[in-house]
């Protein structure tokens, strides 16, 4: 995939800066709950009554608890969706 298909950082941005609860599902089945506080290129810091760091590499899935618009054009991926940023 190039650069300029990316739609996991625009995805993750939109969650994050919308604050939408999700529910993130590793590949041992195991289920997460809470809002996406930040991300990188190899993490998810996931904040419910606890941060929690999540390795990208071990999520299956993320499900959002609505709908979200993450390819507009106010998102651009690396927009902000870095730790750090916490707009």
């Amino acid at each position: 995939m190039s650069k300029g298909q990316n739609i996991q950082d625009p995805f993750l941005n939109a969650l994050r800066k919308e604050r939408v609860p999700v529910s993130i599902f590793l590949v041992n089945g195991i289920k997460l709950q809470g809002t996406l506080d930040s991300f990188d290129q190899f993490v998810v810091m996931l904040k419910s009554t606890v941060s929690q760091m999540v390795y990208k590499h071990a999520i299956s899935t993320i499900v959002p608890a609505r709908s979200v618009n993450y390819l507009s054009g106010t998102t651009s991926p690396g927009q902000g969706g870095y730790t750090g940023d916490n707009v």
